[in-house]
């Protein structure tokens, strides 16, 4: 991956993120809003009140004093939704309340866990509690049309010896939790945590929104502007997204201009297509899911369609069943 120096350092050993949960369980996001912008992009405080809307969607997120939740306050939330479906895929039960070690969230997203660390952390709590959100967007079956926050409550729960929070206690939106409840969620690329700007993750999560299902993803500059919550007028958004083509940094995907002032998203050396390309069906996507519980079966059915090109393009006479051979290994051999 070309310039891949501008990604963050992975600040913690692989062996430590064995004290945590979540590199058992697959960082994930919720599917509304890595569809629309609920976070501010600013790196300072935003006191903005934000509205959108596209497609029948409408949001307003209103600020606290202490400004609007922002992109990387979102890391908690991400943490909290990770541990819920692991949670669920392993069969235990779950709850809005969750209970959760600060370290190990520091660790698992990439933070840095000095004092500065934990009162950042802290501070992000603040600003997610205090952000209040209206919209009529569903998640799970349900539509709410009322305000809510995008945690209810935290507390730190016990102090380390040298002050600092050492186990946090945090109450999920009713919203949020119904989500994880309907698995409206997807699986994120570790090195998520690791990019540093802003904008940057927030394109990383339209991408894999949008590319989850299909190859590529094709979208306006002036759509990708307005879904994206940049505040950036259009030119200086446009060239943004150029830089960002230009270092070619991005998880997972990569990015082209067309004409047409046209941003195309491709997966990293995945993109299969043509009249030949093995079809599955729905019962075997969801074959897949019970092998693979906790990952992004559409992930694994793009890894098997670029694994099958690259063996040759061979007739299948059962794409299904070549399909769930092949997860079923993916599966023996992690």
């Amino acid at each position: 991956m070309s310039g891949a120096g501008a990604l963050l350092p992975e600040r913690h050993p692989t062996a430590d993120f064995f004290v945590c949960d979540i590199f058992d369980a697959l960082p994930k996001d919720d599917l509304a809003s890595m569809e629309h912008p609920m976070f501010s992009l600013s790196t300072r405080p935003d006191r903005r009140i934000l509205n959108y809307a596209h497609n029948g969607v409408e949001i307003t997120v209103t600020p606290s004093v202490k400004g609007l939740a922002t992109i990387h306050d979102k890391d908690i939330l991400i943490f909290c939704i990770s541990q819920l479906m692991a949670a669920i895929n392993a069969g235990r039960a779950v709850s809005q309340v969750l209970h959760l070690k600060a370290h190990d969230l520091l660790v698992a997203t990439n933070r840095e866990t000095s004092g500065d660390g934990y009162k950042r952390l802290a501070q992000a709590f603040e600003r997610l509690a205090g952000t209040r959100i209206t919209t009529n967007m569903s998640t799970g079956e349900t539509e709410t049309t009322r305000g809510f926050g995008l945690i209810e409550s935290w507390e730190i729960v016990r102090h380390s010896r040298a002050g600092r929070m050492a186990s946090v206690s945090v109450k999920l939106s009713d919203w949020l939790f119904r989500a994880v409840l309907a698995k409206s969620v997807l699986t994120l690329n570790r090195d998520y945590f690791r990019l540093r700007k802003p904008l940057e993750r927030r394109i990383y999560e339209l991408a894999r929104k949008h590319c989850g299902r299909q190859p590529e993803w094709r979208i306006s500059v002036e759509v990708l502007l307005k879904k994206s919550g940049s505040a950036s007028p259009r030119r200086v958004f446009r060239k943004m997204i150029r830089d960002m083509i230009v270092a070619d940094h991005l998880p997972d995907y990569e990015m082209f201009e067309e004409p047409g002032d046209i941003i195309r998203f491709c997966r990293r050396g995945q993109v299969v297509e043509g009249p030949d390309r093995p079809a599955l069906s729905p019962t075997a996507l969801e074959q897949a899911r019970a092998l693979a519980p906790g990952w992004d079966v559409y992930a694994l059915e793009a890894d098997w369609h670029s694994f099958w090109a690259s063996t040759g393009r061979p007739a299948l006479r059962s794409p299904d069943k070549a399909f769930l051979g092949y997860v079923a290994k993916r599966m023996a051999a992690s």
